[in-house]
């Protein structure tokens, strides 16, 4: 007996190492595609970050086969006659957080081996905000980097956009046939947009996969339309499908100063918050689906309202003496390029971008605009979008819940439901969504101690917390939209870094790893 349970253990332990060194050879091949960009730029523009990508790639190449080997022999040795499933639940989520944290510890090693950056706190700062698309920076001079590692910079968050594992499971579908690919699946997206397209978790994979792609080649066109090079549209299009923000120049968007480019990536950012569900029955023309979506109207509704406000604010908050405001900053005085400015500016927030336009400092601007930003922040967009925050589907489950208590005070006899869509949420699902917000507001707290105790103001607390749990990247005062995070100690680096991983996997992924239950034999 004894002997079976360990059999069983060890060929767990050969499948998950398996799974790592699949996963990390093919990081080793997205940094191989950066490693011949940077080559292409090394021997027509002399720049020189080939070596550094290439030594990056072969260290990451090398690991990841010792893995998959010592993986294949730990399985060979516990093979028994009937087929066993040897990846449990409890291994999905101890896959999933391991895989996260892999690929940003490989992800790291192009910006120390380039000397890019110096030390391992802030390369893994860099690395981690990539892949989990927060885009929060420690880079001040993006402008003189290499072509390569600006490459590097945008394809590790366009891999972090729907997801590693989901990538994965959607070019790999053999990655192990007797483990149960939608445990993976669902410890990854654990949030209320996972929405199977087909039986097969693979093919909906696969096909929520083709639509990211389709979105990405139609930015990269809309982008090269305008004033931006082909390397700048591609970079750009990959940060900004996956919601992440990290931009080939240090003023962003903002470098361009063009009308054009800003509302083109406003909407290209809110289509990145929209659940990528939808867009595949809108292409299989089931438009009945796309259009009674209730979450995605709440989301547009939200969308105009911000910045019917944000455009007020722009009129009101000079007039208003008590709030201290630089209108040096602000756009133009006209109607149009105020509009454009809180359009850029709610597209960049709401769907956790965090790109900046030629007027983007809204730290400048005033403390009436900080209020509706930070909501903005809390909120997200779309479950199965590729955005942060909360999610508006969440949103929408709390005002209902909170309506039909009210009611139930008033009517005790009464039976009320939450209905979303026309659907009547389960009571598990109810409870899961108010569990998640209960955990969101525990980590905020006990993180904006850590930072301040770490040496930020309060106030900066409140947003870097807020900024790496949603994924949204930029903050305030020092961290604000025109500063980085460079001059962060390394204390408030590892507890963002955290924060960024924890809010990427939606909070339960990771959290269950810290509690005694998870680990109880029993």
């Amino acid at each position: 007996m004894k002997s079976n349970v360990l059999g069983i253990k060890v060929k767990a332990l050969g499948m998950k190492l398996k799974i790592y060194g699949v996963f990390v050879l093919c990081e080793a091949f997205f940094m191989l595609i950066a490693s011949m960009v940077s080559l292409h730029y090394n021997i027509y523009y002399d720049e020189n970050d080939a070596t550094s990508l290439l030594s990056a790639t072969l260290v990451t190449g090398i690991i990841g086969f010792f893995m998959l080997s010592l993986g294949r022999e730990k399985s060979s040795k516990a093979q028994s006659r009937e087929e066993m499933s040897s990846i449990s639940m409890k291994d999905s989520f101890i896959v999933v957080t391991m895989t996260w944290v892999l690929f940003a510890t490989f992800g790291m090693l192009p910006f120390l081996f380039s000397d890019c950056i110096d030390n391992v706190t802030d390369a893994f700062f860099e690395s981690m905000s990539g892949f989990t698309t927060t885009g929060s920076t420690v880079l001040n001079d993006i402008d003189s980097m290499p072509h390569g590692l600006l490459f590097w910079r945008s394809i590790i968050q366009w891999l972090g956009g729907l997801g590693i594992i989901v990538l994965f499971l959607a070019i790999i579908p053999a990655i192990n046939k007797s483990s149960n690919k939608t445990m993976l699946f669902s410890a990854e997206a654990t949030g209320l947009g996972v929405q199977k397209l087909h039986p097969k978790m693979s093919v909906t994979a696969r096909r929520l996969w083709i639509i990211y792609i389709l979105l990405t080649v139609i930015c990269v066109l809309a982008y090269w339309a305008g004033p931006m090079d082909f390397f700048d549209a591609i970079c750009h299009a990959f940060t900004t499908i996956a919601s992440g923000g990290f931009s080939t120049h240090q003023l962003s968007i903002g470098y361009y100063n063009s009308t054009y480019l800003e509302y083109v990536a406003s909407l290209f950012m809110l289509m990145s918050g929209i659940n990528f569900s939808l867009y595949y029955f809108l292409i299989r023309g089931d438009f009945s689906l796309f259009a009674k979506n209730e979450e995605l109207r709440w989301f547009l509704g939200i969308v105009l309202v911000c910045v019917a406000v944000m455009t007020t604010l722009f009129y009101v908050a000079p007039s208003v003496g008590t709030v201290a405001t630089d209108t040096s900053a602000y756009p133009p005085d006209d109607l149009e390029s105020r509009f454009r400015t809180s359009l850029f500016h709610v597209a960049a927030i709401i769907s956790s971008t965090g790109y900046q336009a030629t007027y983007f400092d809204y730290t400048l601007w005033g403390g009436l605009f900080y209020v509706p930003t930070i909501l903005m922040m809390l909120s997200g967009s779309c479950a199965g979008s590729t955005s942060g925050g909360i999610k508006v589907i969440r949103e929408v489950i709390c005002i209902k819940s909170i309506n039909n208590t009210i009611k139930k005070i008033l009517h005790p006899s009464a039976v009320f439901t939450v209905r979303i869509s026309k659907e009547v949420l389960s009571n598990e699902m109810l409870l899961r969504t108010l569990n998640f917000l209960f955990f969101y507001i525990i980590l905020c707290m006990t993180s904006i101690v850590i930072l301040d105790i770490s040496g930020c103001s309060i106030k900066e607390s409140v947003f870097n917390t807020i900024t790496a749990l949603s994924n949204m990247g930029p903050g305030v005062g020092s961290t604000g939209p025109a500063a980085s995070f460079s001059e962060l100690t390394d204390l408030a680096k590892w507890e963002m870094s955290f924060l960024m991983l924890v809010g990427r996997l939606e909070i339960f992924t990771v959290l269950l790893l810290f509690t005694p239950a998870f680990w109880d034999k029993k």
